[in-house]
C-alpha cells in the first residue's frame, strides 16, 4: 500500500477531548471550522457546536454507526469537506479502523489526540507501555459469574486479568467500574489487584480515585464517563499447566474416584492435539481434571464440560474455583442433552457416557471440525467393544481411529523397601476427523 498517494479531499477524522477547543491543534481546529459536513456523537456535536460553519450539515452517529461510511461517501461525492469527531485517539478502540475497513485508508486523514487512557495514566503516574488495553464499551453485558461463556461481554476482560499485570479498561455506563470490581472478586482476584477510576477527565467535575480495592469498589457508584486502570499488587501465579498430580484435585470421598489418573490424563491430553485456541468438550467431567488442564493449555480457547452426577458436578466446580481459569464452563446434565448449544469442537474427551456411548460418538464426530480429535477412556470390555464397533461403522465418513492400552505401575513402600503396584489398565480410543463432515 502506497500511503504517499494523497486524496485531494479526504475525510478528516479528528480526535477530540472534553475540554473542547483547548484540546485541538491549530490544524485540527481549522479543518473543523471549515467543514461542510460534521459527523459525531450527540455529546461531541454539542461540545463543538459554536465552532461549526452556520450552514454545516450535522450528522449524529449515536446508534447509527453503520450509516457513517455512506455519509462520508456522499459528502466526498459532492466535493464537500467532511469531518468525523472521535474521542481521544480514533485508532485506539475508536471509529477510524471501522472507516478504513469500509472506505479506504487513502480516503481518510487521521488527526489523533491523547487517549483518555493516556490521560488517566498520567494522572496517577502509571507507565502504560506494557499495559493491555481492553474495551468493554459495549451494550450491557450483565453481571459476570464464574464459568460464563465466551459470548459474555466481559469475557475478554476476565481472560485478560489472568494474563496481564496491568490493564487499561474502556468502560460504558452499564459495564461500569463497580461491575468490573465484582468480576475480579468473583474470579478470586479481589486481593490481587488495585483499581484506579478516572471520571470526567478534563471537565470541571473531574475526579480520580487512585487506589481502590476491588472489594470496596464493588459496592460503589461512579460517573458514567470514566476509564479504569488495574494493576497487580500480588505476583501472578505460575501454575503447572500439564501433568498435575492426582492429589492436586478434590475427589470423591471417602473413596477417591472419578478422576483420570495422571499418566492416563497426560497421554489423553497429548492425543487431543490441543492448540492455544481450541474449543474443547469434556463429556462426563467427573472431578474435572482433564477439562481443567485443557483450559490451561488452551488459553485462547474454551472448555465446555458436563457431568450428570450431582456430587461429582459439585466437586468439579470446587476444582474449577481453585484452578484459576476463566475459560471453563461446567454444566450439570447428561450428554447429549445441551450439546446442541455448544460451538463445534476441535477436541472432545469422553470420560463417561451415561449409557449413550454409540449415539454420542456418532453425534460428536458429525459436529467435529476437520482435523479434530476425539479421545475416550474405557476400563470395561463392553464399552471398548461399543466404541470400536461404532468407529468401524463410520470409517467411510472421513474418520480414522486407533486404540492404545495403557497400564502404569506406581511404587509403594513395603517395610523399608518399595514395590510396584499396578494401576487398572485403561484403553484410550482415539478418533480423528480427516475430512470435513458433509
Amino acid at each position: 500500500m502506497d500511503t504517499s498517494i494523497k486524496d485531494p479531499n479526504p475525510c478528516r477524522v479528528i480526535g477530540v477531548l472534553d475540554d473542547g477547543v483547548a484540546s485541538l491543534s491549530a490544524t485540527a481546529l481549522a479543518h473543523l471550522r471549515s467543514a461542510d459536513v460534521v459527523i459525531g456523537g450527540a455529546r461531541t456535536l454539542a461540545l463543538f457546536e459554536h465552532e461549526f460553519k452556520a450552514d454545516a450539515v450535522r450528522h449524529d452517529l449515536t446508534g447509527q454507526l453503520k450509516a457513517v461510511p455512506d455519509w462520508v461517501r456522499a459528502a466526498r461525492a459532492d466535493h464537500l469537506s467532511c469531518v468525523v469527531l472521535a474521542t481521544g485517539d480514533p485508532l485506539c478502540h475508536g471509529i477510524a479502523p471501522y472507516l478504513a475497513q469500509h472506505l479506504c485508508v487513502q480516503a481518510l486523514d487521521i488527526l489523533p489526540n491523547l487517549s483518555t487512557l493516556q490521560l488517566a495514566c498520567a494522572r496517577i503516574g502509571l507507565a502504560w507501555q506494557d499495559a493491555r488495553i481492553v474495551s468493554v464499551h459495549a451494550r450491557d453485558a450483565g453481571e459476570w459469574a464464574r464459568g460464563s461463556l465466551p459470548s459474555h461481554g466481559l469475557y475478554a476482560l476476565a481472560q485478560a486479568v489472568r494474563a496481564n499485570a496491568r490493564l487499561l479498561v474502556l468502560t460504558s455506563p452499564d459495564n461500569s467500574p463497580d461491575r468490573i470490581a465484582r468480576l475480579l472478586v468473583a474470579e478470586g482476584l479481589g486481593d490481587d489487584f488495585h483499581m484506579a477510576v478516572a471520571e470526567n477527565l478534563l471537565q470541571p467535575e473531574e475526579r480520580v480515585l487512585a487506589e481502590l480495592s476491588p472489594h470496596d469498589a464493588a459496592g460503589m457508584r461512579f460517573a458514567s464517563l470514566n476509564v479504569v486502570l488495574l494493576w497487580r499488587t500480588a505476583a501472578a501465579p505460575r501454575p503447572v499447566r500439564f501433568g498435575l498430580a492426582d492429589a492436586e484435585f478434590a475427589q470423591r470421598q471417602p473413596e477417591k474416584g472419578l478422576i483420570t489418573k495422571q499418566e492416563v490424563r497426560a497421554v489423553s491430553l497429548a492425543r487431543l492435539q490441543l492448540r492455544a485456541d481450541s474449543v474443547v468438550w469434556d463429556i462426563g467431567a467427573g472431578s474435572g481434571s482433564v477439562g481443567l488442564e485443557a483450559a490451561r493449555l488452551c488459553s485462547q480457547g474454551h472448555v465446555y464440560a458436563i457431568e450428570k452426577n450431582e456430587a461429582d458436578h459439585a466437586i468439579a466446580g470446587q476444582n474449577h474455583a481453585a484452578f484459576g481459569v476463566s475459560n471453563y464452563s461446567l454444566f450439570h446434565g447428561k450428554a447429549p442433552e445441551g450439546l446442541d448449544t455448544w460451538p463445534d469442537p476441535d477436541a472432545v474427551f469422553i470420560g463417561g457416557s451415561g449409557g449413550e456411548l454409540a449415539g454420542l460418538i456418532a453425534g460428536i464426530l458429525r459436529r467435529m471440525r476437520q482435523g479434530g480429535s476425539l479421545v475416550m477412556n474405557f476400563v470395561t470390555l463392553e464399552n471398548l467393544a461399543t466404541a470400536t464397533a461404532t468407529l468401524q461403522s463410520l470409517e467411510g465418513e472421513g474418520i480414522s481411529w486407533d486404540v492404545l492400552q495403557l497400564q502404569a505401575a506406581r511404587s509403594k513402600p513395603i517395610l523399608h523397601m518399595h514395590r510396584m503396584a499396578a494401576e487398572n489398565p485403561v484403553w484410550i480410543v482415539c478418533a480423528r476427523r480427516t475430512e470435513a463432515s458433509a
